[in-house]
C-alpha cells in the first residue's frame, strides 16, 4: 500500500469539500471518503486505488446518518450504519425482508459488523482484471486500454448492460433490494443536498466503463430512503454462489409483489450477479402485472428478463441460472405467509 494522509471527519459539510476534486477525476480521486473501508483498503493493498488523502467519516455516524428511521410512509436507513445492525433491525426484518436478507447473505459476519451502507452500494467490481494492475487492458482502471475480460476468462462477468468496453458485473447484494423497492439516494456535495432515485445512482459502462455513478467526486450518500407498500413485506432476495457463504452471486434476484389472491397487481424484479449495474427487470415486471402468478407465468417472465442478454466463452450458463434463479425467486415470495 502507498502512503496517504489518514484524517477524521468531525463536519459532513467540511469533509465533503475536502474530497471535492475536479469534475475529471474519477479514475484516481486524490482524496476519497472513508466508512468501514471493507472495499477501499482492499483496493489500496492491491494498488487498484491510489489516494493521496482519506478521510475517515464515521466519526459523523453519532448524527443522523447512523440512525434507522421507520414509520408507516418509508424506511430511512442512514449511510453509516452498519449492514449487520440494519440486517438484525426488527422493522426492516418484518416490513422490508428483502433488505434485511440481501445483507444477511453478503459478505462475512466479521465484514458486515464494519461495512456502511453508504459504501456498501457504491462496491466496485471484483473482475480480476481490474484488481490486478498487472492487466494493463481495463478500461475502469485504465480509460481507453481495452478490456481484457471480452477475450479473457469472464465465468464472472456480465450477460446485461455490457458493453463493447467493459463487461465487469456488479458485485452487490443490498442494492438489488433497493432498486427494487423504488428507493431514493439522499447525498451531500460540494453545492449541498440533493436526492435522487436509486436506480439513477449507477452508470451503464458504455464507452465511459470508469465513470461508475452519476455521484460527482466528493459527493457523499447521507441516506436510503425506501417508500413503504403493500409490496415490501412480500419480499425477498434468492443468491446462487460457488459457496454457501463468503461469495459474490453468481445470480441473484430481488422480488417484491403485491398480490390479490393469485393476482399480480404489480410486481419488483431485480437481478445481480449478472448484470454491469443493479438491474431492474421491467419486461418481466410488465408481464406478470395483472394477471395470476404460477410457474408457467414465472418463466415466461424470466424468459422476458433475459431477452437481452448477451454471453461470452466461459459465462452463457448464467442465462439459464439466472432464469432459473427468478423463477425461484417469484415462488417463494408469492408462498410467504404475511
Amino acid at each position: 500500500m502507498r502512503p496517504f494522509m489518514y484524517s477524521l471527519a468531525t463536519d459532513a459539510p467540511e469533509a465533503v469539500r475536502q474530497a471535492t476534486v475536479p469534475a475529471d477525476a474519477h479514475v484516481r480521486a486524490p482524496v476519497q471518503l472513508m466508512g468501514g473501508g471493507t472495499t477501499l483498503l482492499d483496493l489500496m493493498k492491491l494498488d487498484v486505488m491510489r489516494p493521496d488523502a482519506v478521510i475517515d467519516i464515521t466519526p459523523l455516524a453519532t448524527a443522523r446518518y447512523g440512525n434507522i428511521e421507520a414509520s408507516a410512509t418509508e424506511l430511512r436507513l442512514g449511510a453509516l450504519v452498519r449492514m449487520s445492525d440494519a440486517a438484525e433491525d426488527h422493522a426492516v426484518v418484518t416490513d422490508y425482508p428483502v433488505i434485511a436478507q440481501s445483507l444477511g447473505l453478503a459478505a462475512s459476519q466479521q465484514l458486515r459488523n464494519m461495512a456502511r451502507l453508504g459504501g456498501n452500494a457504491l462496491q466496485r467490481t471484483r473482475c480480476s482484471y481490474f484488481r490486478d494492475p498487472s492487466y494493463e487492458q481495463c478500461n475502469k482502471r485504465n480509460p481507453g486500454s481495452g478490456c481484457a475480460a471480452i477475450d479473457g476468462f469472464n465465468r464472472l462477468h456480465a450477460v446485461l448492460g455490457t458493453s463493447e468496453h467493459c463487461i465487469a458485473s456488479y458485485p452487490g447484494d443490498f442494492a438489488q433490494a433497493l432498486i427494487a423497492l423504488d428507493a431514493t439516494v439522499e447525498v451531500l456535495g460540494a453545492g449541498g443536498a440533493r436526492s435522487i432515485r436509486f436506480a439513477d445512482l449507477h452508470r451503464l459502462p458504455g464507452s465511459t466503463p470508469h465513470i461508475e455513478t452519476s455521484l460527482a467526486p466528493g459527493e457523499m450518500i447521507t441516506a436510503y430512503v425506501v417508500p413503504a407498500g403493500p409490496w415490501t413485506r412480500r419480499s425477498a432476495y434468492i443468491k446462487v454462489r460457488d459457496r454457501e457463504s463468503y461469495a459474490f452471486a453468481l445470480a441473484s434476484v430481488a422480488v417484491a409483489l403485491d398480490m390479490d389472491g393469485t393476482m399480480v397487481r404489480s410486481a419488483r424484479i431485480a437481478l445481480g450477479g449478472v448484470a454491469t449495474v443493479p438491474w431492474r427487470a421491467a419486461e418481466a415486471e410488465a408481464l406478470l402485472a395483472g394477471k395470476p402468478l404460477d410457474e408457467a407465468a414465472a418463466h415466461k417472465a424470466a424468459d422476458a428478463a433475459f431477452a437481452g442478454a448477451k454471453t461470452h466463452e466461459h459465462n452463457a450458463y448464467k442465462v439459464p441460472l439466472g432464469k432459473a434463479t427468478l423463477v425461484r425467486a417469484l415462488l417463494t415470495t408469492q408462498a410467504m405467509e404475511l
